[in-house]
């Protein structure tokens, strides 16, 4: 008869073992639990000697799960995360009733131009929430699947893991901003057949890191751009415009009233707006959360 391990197992210690599962550092999974590393030890311990079997070994970044353990998260993760939202689902949802800290990435374009108004629509509804609103980094997909952060918003990626749920939540026309006094006087440009200036372009990470989209563009018609800045901050690119000749393809939602010395052009690509798809990303087993819904549907209706 096969040992019953779940009657005398302390239901606590299936939380951190998930946890350190996905962290694979007792470090960094003392701070997502708020306990000292002492008590993962210690918890870790528990678990081995319930489990018979080792569960982790030390390496070189911190810890490695050995096979039995990877099989035990697989299987349990679900478990756990169905019951997450069976007892949550138990009352209804209630902005106003959250509280602790939630966490959001968003691209460079989006945070420094829609940031505020999604804070503080957000505030509005959950004034006992901190919102911690960050730039989508390198480790942003890492962070969505640790449950480090709850919702991410960006342009659609090309190869989001099959951890994330990616979701087109709206669509954005991009502007061309230069100087007032730039020797370019019309009020809209097609890029159709290039662009005769230097660009200064957003390096966004995980969709432009190496080369921006009307680079991409045009260079899928063979067509060569020359650019002369990047930056991963807005505002650093907007005071090389003020200063240069160069264009700077931003997001259609950039407030220039503060910079009287630049202005917008109107950016097409074969007579058409020059379009791009605003995503959502978060981790597949929040599809049915209310919290993450609910940050979705909000950011959504600020966008269109």
């Amino acid at each position: 008869m096969a040992k019953d391990r779940f009657t005398n197992l302390d239901l606590n210690l299936l939380r951190t073992f998930i946890v350190l599962h996905q962290e694979q550092n007792t470090r960094l999974a003392s701070k997502r639990l708020f306990v000292s590393q002492p008590a993962i030890s210690k918890a870790l311990q528990r678990l081995r000697h319930h489990f018979e079997d080792e569960l982790f070994v030390k390496s070189k970044t911190g810890l490695s799960a050995t096979a039995f353990a990877d099989e035990l998260a697989k299987g349990l993760a679900p478990i756990l995360n169905d019951l997450q939202q069976s007892l949550n689902h138990t009352t209804a949802f209630t902005p106003a009733t959250l509280s602790g800290v939630i966490r959001i990435a968003m691209s460079p374009f989006l945070l420094s131009t829609l940031g505020s108004r999604i804070f503080i629509e957000l505030h509005r509804q959950a004034p006992q929430v901190q919102f911690q609103l960050v730039n989508w980094s390198k480790s942003t997909v890492r962070d969505l699947i640790n449950d480090e952060v709850q919702i991410g918003i960006h342009y659609q990626l090309g190869d989001a893991p099959k951890q994330l749920l990616q979701k087109t939540i709206g669509t954005e026309r991009f502007a061309l901003v230069i100087r007032k006094q730039h020797p370019y006087t019309k009020d809209s440009i097609d890029i159709s057949h290039g662009i005769d200036y230097p660009l200064a372009t957003i390096i966004a990470s995980d969709w432009n890191s190496q080369m921006s989209m009307i680079e991409q563009q045009l260079s899928a018609r063979g067509i060569e751009t020359q650019v002369g800045f990047r930056s991963e901050l807005p505002s650093a690119i907007m005071e090389v415009i003020a200063n240069t000749n160069m264009m700077f393809p931003a997001s259609q939602y950039i407030d220039i009233s503060r910079n009287p010395e630049l202005r917008k052009l109107q950016g097409t690509i074969d007579n058409q707006p020059f379009k791009v798809d605003v995503c959502s990303y978060f981790h597949l087993k929040h599809r049915n959360n209310p919290t993450v819904s609910w940050l979705e549907k909000t950011v959504t209706a600020l966008l269109n």
